[in-house]
Parts: structure tokens; sequence; C-alpha cells
């Protein structure tokens, strides 16, 4: 363990433990619900937060609505600004991607504000319950890190990022399912800003059932 793991253990601890003597008496005092807050991450799960106070010190912050639950054993700070949803899907899926309408509208190409939020995970995960609106996509287990990044969600947690590229590619894969006219306004959005055909058609040589379409509607477009 380095050494700031090491001082971040022994300041919760500290905050457990510490009683202040005020000024006047000598008289024994708990920490304050600011200080129990200071030693907590924005989000955490209930056996995180234990880690740092004791489960009477966060029964207090519970029922004086310092800390607010986002689904059973998952919470954050009252004053914490922040997307409740990926958060919760993060937490409960680890591997949790954006995914198709989703990741597109996060990299602005498409206008859609789609109503549930499009997340993968590999064939085979188990599939969580969530208080959020996920429609989950089971994607193949050998090319599921294919054009995955992370976004950062807060200052601990992350959840996956379909690339620009994966998702157009992902688009004209699934275009049975979700339409062509997605895949193709998305692709046409991409190429106006400057994306660069081969490097979409090499990573799209590990999806045949998207490769063809792919190269047909370029073609025709450029």
């Amino acid at each position: 363990m380095g050494t700031s793991a090491i001082e971040r253990r022994e300041s919760s601890t500290l905050v457990a433990l510490v009683f202040r003597f005020s000024d006047t008496g000598g008289e024994v005092m708990a920490p304050t619900s600011d200080e129990l807050l200071a030693a907590l991450p924005e989000t955490f799960r209930y056996s995180e937060a234990l880690g740092h106070i004791s489960e009477r010190q966060f029964r207090r912050l519970r029922d004086d609505g310092s800390i607010i639950a986002l689904s059973r054993g998952l919470y954050r700070k009252s004053d914490w600004l922040g997307d409740e949803d990926l958060i919760e899907i993060a937490a409960k899926a680890p591997q949790a991607t954006l995914c198709l309408r989703s990741a597109l509208a996060r990299h602005e190409l498409i206008d859609d504000i789609p109503a549930e939020i499009d997340i993968a995970i590999p064939r085979g995960s188990w599939t969580p319950g969530t208080t959020a609106p996920v429609r989950w996509r089971h994607f193949d287990q050998g090319t599921f890190d294919l054009g995955r990044e992370t976004l950062g969600i807060d200052d601990g947690r992350s959840i996956g990022l379909y690339t620009a590229e994966r998702s157009i590619i992902d688009a004209f894969r699934l275009r049975h399912l979700e339409g062509a006219d997605l895949a193709n306004e998305a692709l046409k959005r991409w190429l106006r800003r400057g994306g660069q055909p081969s490097e979409l058609l090499a990573l799209a040589r590990s999806f045949p059932r998207a490769l063809t379409a792919l190269r047909e509607t370029l073609e025709i477009l450029l």
C-alpha cells in the first residue's frame, strides 16, 4: 500500500474516532456533519462509507439529509451535481459502456435525446436491475473492448464510452434494429467533421456484418 493510501485511511479513521474538546469547558464533542462528509467520496456505497465513518454517523447523515440514496446501497452527498443515472449504472455494472444512440448523442452525431440509455455489456454478463432507464445491449466479448474509452462521471468513478467510429459501426451493424437512417445520419455528420474513412474501415474489418453496408454507403457519400 502506498503512502497516499495509508494517509487516506488514517484520515478517514480519525474522522470516525476523533472527539473535539470545546474551548470553554473541555466538553467532549462529536464530529460535525461537515467533518463527516469531508471523509466521504462524492458518491459511494454503504460498505464504502463504513470504511470512513461509523454506522451511527452514517445514519445521522442520512437522517439529516446530508446524504441521499441513489438506489439500494448507493448514496451521494446532497450537494453533489452529476449524472445520477450513470453513477448507478457504473456502480452496478463495472464494464457498462455507453453505445449506439447514447454514445452517438454524446459525440454530437445525432440530435436525439434517447428516452433510454443504451448500455453495452459483454455477452454472458449478469444484467443488473436499475432505477435508471436502461436498454441493455449484449455485445460479443471478443470485440467488446474495440473502440472503448472511459468517461469520467465524478472524482472516483467512470463509465465506458464507445468512440464515434465504433458507435457508427455499431449503428450499421445493428441497422436492422435501429434503422438505416440512424447510421447514415451519424456517418454524414462524422464525415463533415473531418472523419477519415480509412480509419473507420480499418476498425470495421473486425465487424463483418457492418463492413459491406458501411463501404457501400461511403462510396455513395464520397
